[in-house]
């Protein structure tokens, strides 16, 4: 199921993607993503989550990093293999995505004993929004493989 209420980026371009191997199966990584995201993202019991299409969601990430809130909602799913979602951060500053609703798209496909991953997030609002995710996003993939283990 898809959005009936896409986001338009045509003024916002920019986009960065990330390929990689997760080693665990399709359906733990989409879970991880769709109902486990405070095992290794969110705040524990700072989640609002719910996966259903333009159900909205908010959380605060990990308290080590930074408190910092994000919003969005989801624009598809396809059990194991599709997470689309709009992504909102910030905190009254320069930094996150600066309050503009972004888009992070997450296709999975069995790989041998585990996960190849294709992440884009796009419709940044500037050089040095794109830049702050390109360098984070491989780093929250690697907190993300340790929270789902091995296999599965």
């Amino acid at each position: 199921m898809k959005s009936r209420c896409p986001p338009d980026h045509s003024a916002r371009p920019l986009k960065m993607t990330w390929e990689g191997f997760l080693d665990a199966s399709p359906a733990k990584v989409y879970e991880a993503w769709t109902s486990k995201f405070d095992s290794w993202f969110a705040q524990p019991g700072a989640m609002f989550m719910t996966p259903e299409v333009d159900r909205p969601y908010f959380f605060y990430n990990r308290n080590e990093w930074g408190r910092h809130p994000h919003y969005g909602r989801f624009l598809e799913l396809i059990a194991n293999e599709v997470v689309e979602m709009t992504w909102m951060t910030g905190n009254g500053a320069n930094e996150g995505t600066e309050g503009a609703e972004t888009v992070i798209r997450l296709e999975l496909s069995p790989k041998g004993t585990g996960t190849a991953v294709r992440f884009s997030h796009s419709g940044f609002v500037n050089e040095r929004s794109l830049v702050g995710h390109r360098e984070n996003w491989p780093l929250a993939f690697k907190d993300l493989e340790k929270a789902i283990g091995s296999g599965g």
